[in-house]
Order: structure tokens, then sequence, then C-alpha cells
């Protein structure tokens, strides 16, 4: 009895031990709060984020749900969450760069190592079987190959669903194209639902297909797409001064800018908080690494955590590229 007593106080303190040192680890770390953003790259950058710093530095990890003007807002004014894994910039690019100026907060890496990407998409097999279409204006050429849906003698051209920024600059660029007047009407896509529908039904039936898109999404992760270049460079003052503006009454053909998509964190945590900073510095991402994880996630039906370790368990060589060897070693045996 007293042999059996003696070593279950050895057991204990050893666990107590073992625990304390756990707690050491947590503490060098700190607790972290992220925001999960209500879209799905964000949401599942935000797990990532999650488990990394949970599993391989030992944090306490608080999600918290977000959106972009509440979490910018509330990170801007008190300070909190800690991190906002993907901020898309040009939204909230003023009164950023002034809490950025003023030491509130920081940009971190660029998490969509591509950018933000929007533009006007055709079929991998229509570029394919129509090597000359090589631009949005080529294609532009043949309103044949992209009937309406209500008027099959006319080309479509595809929108955005309507309260979009998007439905506001496809139709400035589509009136700057002179679409209309080469054989083509601006289709209202109704939903994000009818949108992603149309380009899901084109492709069953190996239709053709025009109109805007963007990415990282789960829908470009599922149908090959093409990206077509407008013939004209990207004009920033034309795209902010007219292409965005609701019948802008002249408008001109424009690239599209790439949107800066940033981590963006608190000073609190800048300061505080080397361990995750080094971390949220190295960490990044490719659209086509991202477009693939979401539609994986939308064809699984998955949740945000799920598609997260399917990521660990699918990328191994992204996600250890951002972390040191011992830390990929305790994410690895967490999968």
């Amino acid at each position: 009895m007293t042999k059996l007593v003696y070593a279950s106080a050895i057991a204990l303190c050893s666990g107590l031990a073992a625990g304390t040192a756990m707690a050491q680890d947590a503490a060098d770390c700190g607790r972290v709060s992220i925001a999960e953003m209500n879209w799905a790259s964000a949401g599942v950058a935000a797990w990532v984020d999650k488990i990394v710093l949970e599993e391989g530095y030992g944090c306490q990890v608080d999600l918290v749900a977000g959106d972009t003007m509440p979490t910018f807002t509330a990170m801007n004014e008190k300070g909190e969450p800690d991190i906002a894994p993907e901020l898309w910039v040009n939204s909230v690019k003023d009164p950023l760069a002034a809490a950025v100026e003023e030491g509130r907060l920081i940009e971190a890496a660029r998490i969509l190592e591509d950018g933000g990407v929007e533009g006007w998409w055709v079929p991998r097999y229509i570029a394919d079987a129509h090597p000359e279409i090589t631009s949005v204006e080529k294609a532009l050429e043949h309103p044949e190959l992209f009937p309406a849906p209500e008027n099959p003698s006319r080309g479509a051209v595809m929108n955005c669903p309507s309260g979009w920024s998007c439905q506001i600059t496809t139709a400035n660029l589509f009136r700057a194209e002179k679409a209309a007047e080469k054989g083509f009407d601006l289709v209202d896509s109704g939903s994000a639902a009818g949108l992603d529908g149309s380009i899901a039904n084109a492709y069953e039936r190996q239709q053709g297909w025009f109109g805007y898109y963007w990415a990282p999404t789960a829908i470009l992760g599922k149908y090959d797409m093409v990206r077509l270049p407008f013939e004209a460079d990207l004009d920033l003052e034309e795209f902010t001064t007219c292409t965005t503006v609701v019948d802008c009454d002249d408008p001109k053909v424009t690239e599209y800018p790439v949107a800066e998509v940033f981590t963006v964190v608190t000073q609190r945590l800048a300061a505080n908080n080397p361990v995750v900073m080094d971390y949220l510095e190295q960490r990044s991402w490719k659209n086509e690494v991202v477009n693939a994880l979401l539609a994986w996630q939308d064809e699984n039906q998955a949740t945000n955590e799920d598609a997260a370790w399917h990521f660990f368990e699918t990328y191994p060589e992204v996600w250890k590229a951002w972390l040191g060897d011992e830390a990929a070693q305790k994410v690895e045996d967490a999968i």
C-alpha cells in the first residue's frame, strides 16, 4: 500500500510538472483572439491559424465571429480581436492607413499571395477551342459563343447580384466596351447562388459562359475558368472615380486592380507576442490552393475546421514552409 501511495504521488507530481510546463509554454504565447470572418476563405484561414498556434506553439486561441467593417472597427477602437486573418484592404483603405500610421494596427503577411483577383472569365474549354479569344475585347467579337438565357440570338455577359459592388463595375465596363452594340446583353444573375449556378450549368452542358467572377472561390476550384485581360492597362483613377460609381456618365475601359488582402493585427499583439508575429509574417498561400480547398469544403459540406484539417493533410509543403521544425512536427503529430 505504501509503495502504491508513493507511486501515485510520483505520478501526480509528474503530471503536475508536465501541466506546469505546458502552462508555461502557453503563457509564453499567451491568449490570442482571432476573427473568424463570415466568408469561406477567411473562415478557413482563422481555423488554420488556430490549429497552428494551439498545436505548434501552445497558445490559447479564441475565435470570435467577424465581418470586414465590424472587425476592423473593433480592432481599431478597442484593440480586439487580436488578429483579422484575411482583411480585404481596399474596403477599408483610408481608415486602415490612418490606423497603421498612428500605430494602432499592423499589417502582417499578404495572406493571399496573388491578391484578390477580379475579372471577366470564360470556361477553359472555350479558351482551348478558340485560341483567338485572348482578351475581353476578342470575346466580345463572338456573341454566338455565349448565348443569353432569354435571347439566344444575343450574347450574355453575366453580372453580379444586385447590391454587390461588382454589379456596378461590371455594368460600367459593359457600357465602356459598348458591348450592347456588339450583340451582348448584361444579364443579372439574381443572387450569388444564381451566378454560381450559371457557371455550373454551362460546364455540365459544355456551353459558353462569359462574365464577372473573382478569386479565391470554391467555384474556381471546381471549374477550370480562364480570366481574360482587358486590352487596357489599369487606370486606378478611372476605376476609383468612375468604374465603381453607379451610372458613371462616361466610363472608360480599365483593368481591375488586384485587391490587397493582408493579415492585420493589433499593436498590442505585435508588441507583446513575437511568437505569433513570426508565424503570421510567414503565413501566405496561393489562390489556386485556396480555390481547391474551398471546392473540397463545398463538395463535402464541411466546416471551416474540417477544411483546415484537410489543408494540413493535403498541403504539407505549403504550411511547413511557414513554421520552424519543432512547431511543424507538433502540428504534424496533431493531424
